[in-house]
């Protein structure tokens, strides 16, 4: 398990982490999100060791990291960070000697990823002659190559086109599975919604909301229902409704309590057929807003 725990950092009189504090568990992928400024590239650079907190400290499986501890880490910043000038293929295998591969694992680790990503066409290729699509392919590759224990990504989907996003996603699924904690950060709130198993939100520097994404949402759901309905006038001023949204199919509603959604449900049916009638849980979008206000 990776954690971060109680991170400080300023930059003089301006404090951009506030006793920062999460978990990225072994197997699970952690989505961080948080708007521009608000201190997500700042912790992954401290958890990369690429800055030091002021106060604080990351530990891995209980032991806090220190200086040449992280060598099992695979990070993809949000920046572009190859040289341009070496060919992909080449560019993969040198990364993965550095991490201490030997020569046919690091070309074996290649190829598979080349193929993997979709840039079996493209090894040969310098990484300046490649689409900024291809060039974030790659940049994931880079991050992939040497089989890290742990993985911390910066923006890993940005520029990639919905059929790359979906290639990424398979990947980085595959090595959660294999019980490597992955901790992301994107601003596709969507992508994050459907990919990660826990949630980190950070605003001004503090985290806001963080743990499960099923349970982030139960503890943000209000009582708002979808009704499918050919008739739905009955729901205009009735006590403890306030009406969301209208549509030809039917409406949303949010309701003062248990009672009153009882009360609409049987009001529903007594106007009509009714083909749906079920509790809306709050977007990963919607709680983002509700706690970073």
């Amino acid at each position: 398990m990776l954690q971060v725990r109680g991170l400080d950092k300023s930059y003089g009189s301006r404090k951009v982490l506030d006793d920062v504090s999460f978990d990225v568990e072994p197997g699970k992928m952690t989505g961080f999100v948080g708007g521009n400024g608000a201190g997500k590239t700042t912790t992954m650079r401290i958890i990369l060791g690429v800055l030091e907190p002021d106060a604080g400290e990351v530990r891995l499986d209980g032991e806090t990291l220190r200086s040449g501890s992280r060598r099992g880490f695979g990070y993809m910043p949000e920046e572009r960070g190859l040289y341009p000038k070496m060919r992909l293929e080449e560019q993969l295998v040198y990364l993965a000697r550095l991490h201490g591969l030997e020569t046919p694992v690091a070309r074996a680790n290649t190829l598979a990823l080349i193929e993997r990503l979709g840039l079996r066409e493209r090894a040969g290729e310098p990484i300046e002659k490649l689409s900024l699509g291809n060039q974030q392919r790659a940049q994931i590759a880079a991050a992939l190559v040497h089989d890290p224990d742990v993985l911390v990504l910066d923006e890993p989907f940005s520029g990639l086109d919905p059929m790359a996003v979906e290639v990424v996603v398979d990947v980085l699924r595959e090595r959660a599975n294999r019980g490597i904690p992955v901790l992301f950060s994107s601003h596709q709130l969507d992508i994050v919604e459907r990919l990660c198993d826990d949630l980190v939100i950070i605003a001004d520097g503090r985290i806001r909301a963080a743990g499960p994404r099923r349970d982030l949402r139960a503890k943000h759901a209000t009582l708002r229902y979808r009704v499918a309905a050919e008739n739905t006038a009955w729901l205009d001023g009735r006590p403890g409704v306030t009406v969301v949204e209208r549509t030809p199919e039917g409406a949303m509603f949010d309701a003062a309590d248990a009672n009153t959604v009882q009360d609409a449900l049987a009001a529903a049916l007594a106007h009509g057929a009714v083909t749906d009638f079920s509790r809306q849980h709050p977007t990963l979008a919607e709680i983002f807003k509700e706690v970073v206000r």
